[in-house]
């Protein structure tokens, strides 16, 4: 049995379909059981609590071979992360009250930075919560999603893909959901290991070659289009990000836009991802046809 974090998302959803596909039982911990009624459906166990509640962590934790956990996004971040903070100290009481005998955290490039990672700083203050813990933890620091390119579905209809990767052509690490997924999975039910392990995960893909898979998927030429720094703050707000709060997601692109994502950290296991951006498009161009 493995609990699963996040199970209503991509990422979490990912790793459950992988965990199941391999015969695997898998546990949930949902705040709202409609939202993961399918889930139930294919045989998860589902345990009611939230990400803040360490009791009912605690819970979902009882007699697990391993969890995977993550934090939930928060697009706009309180200055201090006190979000991230406290499901972060609740991760860390259920899982040393309730210590598995393996955890898997879902982490970012650039965590092993302290500053100036903007909405990634959240995800830097996790591994440092759980470094302390007794079980044995695996990070992995995955590269930005592919996923987060399919609005280009809709909106390169035009030719144009707008992105804050600047320039277009720098290559930055990216990788599928369902490639963190298939990792978290066999780190969960792989060989037994001890003490720390950071795996980054992904490849070096450029805006342009995804702009170009894009075009591929929808049959017409598609070229990135670099949104100019002075714009992205209207930008993010347009996305829903009150006005005022937008200085934690610009910083995130800074920092990648810098190199501090890349890979090649020293210290760190290295899993290529085997899904492209076209296979991303081109299964969320069939499901909404």
């Amino acid at each position: 049995m493995f609990l699963v974090m996040g199970i209503t998302g991509k990422v979490g959803g990912a790793t459950a379909r992988h965990l199941l596909d391999r015969g695997q039982q898998v546990r949930a911990l949902v705040r709202d059981r409609a939202k993961a009624e399918s889930w139930a459906k294919q045989g998860v166990e589902l345990v009611d609590g939230d990400w803040n509640d360490a009791a009912a962590i605690e819970r979902a934790l009882d007699g697990v071979d391993g969890a995977f956990v993550m934090l939930p996004t928060v697009w706009a971040p309180t200055p201090d992360f006190k979000e991230a903070k406290a499901v972060i100290a609740s991760y860390v009481e259920a899982l040393t009250r309730a210590a598995p005998p393996r955890v898997v955290a879902l982490s970012s490039m650039g965590a092993n930075r302290n500053s100036e990672l903007g909405m990634i700083t959240a995800l830097s203050l996790l591994e440092q919560g759980l470094r302390h813990l007794a079980s044995p933890v695996a990070f992995v620091r995955a590269g930005g999603f592919f996923e987060n390119f399919l609005y280009g579905l809709h909106v390169a209809q035009g030719g144009t893909l707008p992105v804050y990767y600047n320039p277009t052509s720098r290559k930055s690490t990216m990788v599928a959901t369902d490639d963190i997924g298939a990792k978290v999975a066999t780190l969960l039910t792989g060989p037994a290991w001890s003490g720390h392990r950071v795996v980054e995960l992904g490849s070096m893909v450029s805006a342009d070659e995804v702009a170009a898979q894009l075009g591929e998927v929808l049959q017409r030429d598609v070229k990135a289009f670099a949104i100019p720094r002075a714009e992205w703050s209207a930008a993010f707000e347009q996305l829903g990000i009150p006005q005022g709060q937008t200085a934690p997601a610009e910083a995130m692109f800074d920092a990648v836009n810098s190199g501090w994502m890349d890979l090649g950290v020293a210290g760190t296991e290295h899993v290529a991802g085997t899904t492209s951006p076209r296979d991303v498009f081109a299964a969320a161009h069939k499901a909404t046809a």
